[in-house]
């Protein structure tokens, strides 16, 4: 099925181009703000075509409330409750002009996964070229149509959402003015197992939803992103950090600078080699030409000598004729005296 075209900032996201690369920041900025500039700067220099933060605040995700139903019970956060988790990991707000200032400095493009109608606010009037909805927020109705309406290109994620949940999401966006929708198969957990992935559903995304369709990879190696770019994912977008022992809420799972320019590399190399679908020699195999089979002549003959299977043979290199031919030629006689070693055409065989 054929999908819009979806672009951000200028640059086009499609089967036709490189896959675009998105470093997810999150909360790896660890509360510094010089090291959410030194984020920036390492996912540029990696190749990254795209750096990702989160736009919330405590107090716009949840309640400090320490009953049960608040804290956390299992997995990285054990322990917290959920308004310490996002009190500790949340970017702040003050921070994101500058951050906004300082990716346009460098080149590579900045958006955002705002998680309230107060966030999108906020990064409208930074003028943010695209949003992401979190996989937690794709039943929040309100927050996507909201997020539509700003008319941006909208990237959503689908971990834990089934079929039906997923189509009211896309049904929301369309419907509230989105017309550039990427939608990108993932796993909400952190880190998640690849074979949790089913890569084969993006292809099924695609077709139901008529979207394009990416990765939010939460694993720990690139080798799953690697195979959904093989798959067809135009998008991938992993967790970026400086240090994977950092500390932080998301260093575990994250890759660090060494990993995202791997993943930038072979990411693109594996697009590469998916060209299309094509039959014709390629320009690097010509000159291999040559090592292909064809019909010799590998003994002296004269003229009136028959061609049978002692004197002529399919050999390399392959200047003679095509050994296809060879059926066609045992029985026939020689028109003239030939030297062992003679490539066969048909201008040395009687008619």
């Amino acid at each position: 099925m054929s999908v819009d075209k979806f672009i951000i900032d200028g640059r086009e996201i499609g089967s036709q181009h490189a896959p675009y690369i998105v470093a997810e920041m999150s909360a790896n900025h660890n509360g510094r703000l010089e090291q959410a500039f030194a984020i920036l700067e390492a996912a540029k220099k990696a190749g990254a075509d795209a750096i990702k933060i989160q736009t919330y605040r405590a107090d716009t995700l949840t309640i400090d409330c320490d009953n049960d139903d608040f804290k956390i019970h299992s997995g990285l956060w054990e322990g917290k409750t959920l308004y310490q988790l996002y009190e500790s990991a949340f970017t702040p707000w003050e921070w994101h002009k500058p951050l906004f200032e300082r990716a346009s400095e460098l080149g590579i493009t900045m958006f955002s996964s705002p998680f309230d109608r107060s966030a999108v606010d906020l990064l409208e009037d930074l003028n943010a070229p695209a949003y992401k909805i979190a996989s937690f927020e794709l039943v929040d109705i309100p927050l996507i149509e909201y997020v539509a309406s700003t008319g941006k290109p909208l990237i959503m994620s689908t971990g834990m959402a089934n079929q039906d949940e997923i189509a009211e999401a896309v049904d929301a966006a369309r419907a509230h003015g989105c017309e550039q929708l990427l939608l990108l198969q993932c796993v909400s957990a952190y880190p998640a197992r690849p074979e949790d992935y089913n890569l084969r559903t993006m292809a099924d995304i695609q077709q139901r939803f008529g979207t394009s369709v990416g990765l939010s990879d939460h694993t720990l190696s690139p080798t799953t992103a690697l195979a959904a770019v093989a798959l067809g994912a135009v998008l991938i977008e992993k967790h970026f950090t400086l240090d994977r022992q950092g500390g932080g809420p998301d260093d575990s799972f994250s890759m660090e600078p060494a990993d995202l320019a791997q993943l930038c590399e072979q990411s693109r190399t594996v697009w590469q080699a998916l060209g299309s679908a094509n039959y014709q020699r390629r320009a690097s195999e010509q000159d291999n030409m040559v090592f292909r089979r064809s019909l010799y002549v590998v003994k002296d003959l004269a003229l009136g000598d028959v061609f049978n299977e002692e004197n002529l043979k399919s050999i390399r290199p392959g200047y003679g004729l095509a050994p296809k031919h060879y059926p066609e030629v045992i029985g026939k006689t020689a028109n003239k005296d030939i030297k062992a070693g003679t490539r066969f055409d048909w201008s040395l065989m009687k008619p």
